[in-house]
């Protein structure tokens, strides 16, 4: 069976503070997340801006944190006004996964991964691995 995975990474910059937590993370501060989107499907598909089926989903879809907070993304945003859930590392990548999965095609499968810092990252699907 043809099988086409598509990667693209990006980043943001917001701050947030983790809800409840008794320590430095539970005050306000920022991260420059960086985020790696993983895409794989058995068939080509259209786009918003490509009615023909020839990719698996649209990179622009794909890529939708990394806009302004101001324009529908997280970029200089804060987080905890942006999100309905708690901002920890796993809900973030919880989150952009469930909205990103309601702009792309059905039948793709996303694996969402969220560095908070260089050497601290969560990866994210709705698949058993």
């Amino acid at each position: 069976m043809p099988t086409w995975t598509l990667h693209t990474e990006f980043k943001f910059d917001a701050a947030h503070f983790i809800d409840g937590y008794d320590g430095k993370c539970g005050r306000m501060h920022g991260h420059s997340y960086k985020v790696k989107m993983t895409a794989k499907s058995h068939k080509l598909n259209p786009s918003k801006y490509l009615k023909s089926d020839d990719m698996v989903c649209d990179f622009k879809e794909l890529k939708w944190a990394a806009k302004d907070s101001k324009k529908g993304g997280f970029d200089h945003g804060v987080l905890n006004e942006l999100m309905p859930d708690n901002t920890t590392a796993e809900r973030i990548a919880e989150y952009i996964h469930k909205e990103t999965k309601n702009r792309i095609p059905e039948g793709i499968d996303l694996t969402v991964t969220v560095w908070e810092t260089d050497n601290s990252w969560v990866e994210y699907t709705d698949q058993d691995v």
